[in-house]
This record gives structure tokens, C-alpha cells and sequence, in this order.
């Protein structure tokens, strides 16, 4: 069974996570630079998950601004999907917004990303609207999605379903 912790992105993990960025989004991706950025970002949440040789598999990143949170980015190597990896990253961001009593959750995905447009919606995403030609790569555009009010009960019952019945991956939080 594969072990997993998931920890706070640190400047010393940026390499790793800039390398399956471009892995994954190999025509168009962020920077070095961005990362460390977002890191120092007071705004700014980052988390990355490690396996047992403390290889980064999959991260994170959003904003917390006033009452919302804005996930601006979510990679997993594709040596690891399919572990529930992205779902965990997810679970760790949506109990952050309870503990800074944030409300809403809103994020863009590229309209052809039909496994990430699908992950959304189990968590309650919705499309609420399309940014044009958003995607500087191939001018693709972008679903925005939203959550309704993560406290409301709708919300609070479909968070505590996913996480009684997520698949039993062995991830600890550091």
C-alpha cells in the first residue's frame, strides 16, 4: 500500500512541483518563479502531498480572500492518479475554509478537462459562467466554477459523505 503525507509546500519543494507542472501542462505552465511567489503570498494556502520517499505526487494552491477561497492551482504526476490523491487535496482545502470560516469555493478549469470538471461537481461545484479564450497556450476557455455557502447543510452532508467513503489511502497530515 502506497503511504502518503500530505505537508505544506515549503521554497525547497518548488523544483519538484515545477517539474510535474510541466509534465502535465507542457505547453503553457508556471514558473519557478510563481511558485515562490505564491509562497510568500499572505493571501496564498500550499500543500503538496509526498510519498514515502518523500517524493512529491500531487499539490495544491488557493487564495483565502475575505469569505472565499480561490483554488488557483491542482497537479497530480501521472504516475499517481488514481489514487484519490487530487479528492485528499481537495478534503485538506475544504477543512482549511472551515477553519478560516470561509464560505465559498471558486476556481477555472479548462472546459476539455472532463476527469477535473467531474472531481468539482462531487465536491458541489458549478458552472456558473465560461471565461473566453482564457488558456494563453491554445486560447481554450475556462469553466468557472462555485460552490454554494460550504456551511450550509447540503454542503456540510456531501463533504462528510466523500470523506466517510474515500477509498482508505494512507495519507497522514503533517
Amino acid at each position: 500500500m502506497n503511504k502518503f503525507t500530505v505537508e505544506k509546500m515549503r521554497t525547497d519543494d518548488v523544483g519538484e512541483v515545477y517539474n510535474i507542472e510541466a509534465i502535465i501542462h507542457p505547453n503553457h505552465h508556471w514558473s519557478k518563479e510563481s511558485f515562490y511567489n505564491e509562497l510568500a503570498n499572505n493571501l496564498a494556502r500550499y500543500w503538496c502531498i509526498k510519498d514515502y520517499n518523500k517524493k512529491i505526487c500531487a499539490y495544491i494552491g488557493y487564495w483565502m480572500i475575505f469569505e472565499e477561497a480561490h483554488i488557483t492551482t491542482l497537479g497530480v504526476h501521472p504516475d499517481f492518479r488514481r489514487l484519490q490523491l487530487a479528492q485528499s487535496l481537495l478534503i485538506k482545502t475544504i477543512e482549511d475554509c472551515y477553519g478560516e470560516m470561509i464560505k465559498y469555493m471558486t476556481l477555472e478549469v479548462r472546459e476539455s478537462n472532463i476527469p477535473a470538471i467531474s472531481l468539482y461537481e462531487k465536491f458541489l461545484f458549478e458552472s456558473i459562467g465560461v471565461r473566453k479564450n482564457y488558456y494563453q497556450d491554445n486560447g481554450e476557455n475556462a469553466i468557472i466554477m462555485f460552490t454554494q455557502n460550504i456551511w450550509y447543510d447540503k454542503f456540510k452532508d456531501n463533504f462528510k459523505i466523500i470523506k466517510e467513503n474515500i477509498n482508505k489511502v494512507d495519507i497522514a497530515y503533517a
